[in-house]
């Protein structure tokens, strides 16, 4: 950290998974951090024991300068609210905490979605940095976080600017992963947004971890069916789709006509090929909309699927597998149908195309 300038203020909104493994790190690196744990119970582990941490290095306790409350202070003055909320929760997260935002200070929007828009409708499209997150966590006890999957963070503004505070930003989430920069936050959004529709959700209707369901060949061929929409639909909104980090380009891994009635066509196989790899690298990621479900709470996912289905109704433009995928996660919320691979495969029977 360099000590020849004041630190940056930072407020922590949200204590899952994301949340909790920004907040560990950030104290590991030697920051005060000030925190929102929504509940007393999360907030009173936080504050007694600390967060404890599991990733590659092993599990810890985390010791350091941590404040912690359960609802935003009535008054402060931070340089960065890092919303680390779920999707569902992030606009009310915005309209609570926009009191807290020192002059010049900016909302880091890290939830899965296209959720920039909605909280610059709350305090302005300058106050508003999107942070695509390109790492997994989750939350398995109260006050314990792991990191499932390693990886980096994406910054930039709305309107696609210079801005100081993205170095600023990045100086601070270093401490977590490797950063980048994009001046086509929407074009690496809807990227984002069209992984997490087949990961999140695929994890989701599957019910299992992500390795083990890409090890099915009908499941890779969903997987194909979500990108393919996903990149229709962005290109009739004008999206020029950017890759987000490390992650496979949305553009490639779209199927064309003939892929899509093909079975072994060497393009096919290298992108069965891609998809194992990813399954390799997040085999331990579990959903986190899954144990949102398993918890009683909303499901993000007209924050996923949902928007891909809103705006190609937009466009009058079918897709079937997001459709049906949204639907499923609704019906699994409530409790009318059981996740797991047979249901994939009845989606998957329900949306392949008929005859050449």
């Amino acid at each position: 950290m360099d000590s020849t300038r004041t630190a940056p203020r930072i407020l922590v909104v949200g204590c899952g998974g994301i949340g909790g493994v920004l907040l560990s790190r950030l104290l590991e690196s030697g920051r005060k951090v000030s925190a929102v744990a929504r509940r007393e119970e999360i907030a009173q582990v936080l504050r007694t024991r600390g967060p404890v941490l599991r990733d590659s290095r092993g599990e810890r306790t985390v010791k350091g300068e941590l404040e912690v409350f359960v609802q935003p202070p009535a008054r402060g003055a931070y340089d960065f609210l890092l919303l680390a909320t779920p999707p569902t929760g992030v606009e009310e997260a915005a309209r609570d905490t926009a009191h807290l935002l020192a002059p010049g200070g900016a909302m880091a929007v890290l939830p899965n979605g296209l959720c920039e828009e909605r909280v610059a409708a709350i305090v302005g499209e300058e106050r508003v940095i999107g942070t695509i997150v390109a790492w997994g966590a989750s939350s398995p006890a109260t006050g314990v976080y792991e990191q499932t999957a390693v990886g980096g963070m994406v910054l930039g503004t709305l309107r696609g600017e210079k801005d100081a505070r993205l170095e600023r930003l990045a100086e601070v989430l270093r401490a977590v992963g490797p950063v980048d920069f994009t001046t086509n936050l929407r074009g690496a959004r809807w990227s984002k947004l069209g992984i997490n529709c087949a990961i999140s959700t695929l994890g989701t209707v599957g019910g299992s971890r992500l390795g083990p369901l890409l090890r099915h060949r009908f499941i890779r061929e969903l997987a194909l069916d979500i990108f393919t929409e996903v990149v229709q639909v962005a290109r009739a909104e004008g999206v020029k789709l950017e890759k987000v980090a490390s992650s496979l380009g949305l553009d490639w891994l779209a199927l064309s006509d003939s892929e899509r009635h093909a079975w072994g066509s060497p393009s096919l196989v290298l992108k069965h090929a891609a998809l194992l790899a990813v399954g390799l690298r997040y085999r331990r990621m579990r959903s986190s909309m899954l144990a949102a479900i398993e918890r009683g709470r909303e499901p993000p996912v007209d924050f996923l699927n949902g928007e891909v289905v809103r705006h190609a109704r937009a466009h009058a433009l079918a897709v079937p597998v997001n459709e049906q995928l949204l639907e499923a996660v609704h019906a699994m919320a409530r409790r009318q149908l059981t996740p797991g691979v047979e249901t994939l495969r009845h989606i998957h029977e329900r949306t392949r195309p008929k005859g050449p």
